[in-house]
């Protein structure tokens, strides 16, 4: 497994992050237990979703990138977008986490790395 960690202890942890640092965190999909893929939606108060999902560095690393805005405008479009991606990887985790500091809390994230 390359010395990854588990994706359930993993989303066990973001969610005790966010909980520690006064937010919430619910898992919407849970994805395969020791591989699946882990995406995080972040939300300030429950609004301006933003997903974050892990894309390689040129250093090696791999770390969360804001991949979708919510248009707010268009609020459908990123829940039809999730569902999609539901879809096309059923080995997927969804992470929603609602916190006072997103971009902090998705930095500290690939701190811990």
């Amino acid at each position: 497994m390359e010395g990854r960690l588990p994706a359930h202890l993993e989303a066990g942890a973001i969610m005790r992050l966010a909980e520690s640092e006064g937010g919430f965190a619910t898992v919407l999909a849970k994805g395969q237990r020791d591989a699946g893929t882990i995406l995080i939606v972040t939300l300030c108060h429950g609004k301006g979703a933003v997903l974050h999902e892990r894309m390689p560095q040129l250093d090696g690393s791999r770390k969360f990138i804001a991949a979708k805005r919510e248009n707010p405008e268009n609020p459908y479009e990123f829940s039809e977008y999730l569902a999609r991606r539901q879809r096309q990887d059923s080995d997927m985790w969804l992470i929603e986490v609602d916190i006072a500091d997103p971009e902090r809390f998705v930095a500290r994230l690939d701190e811990t790395r």
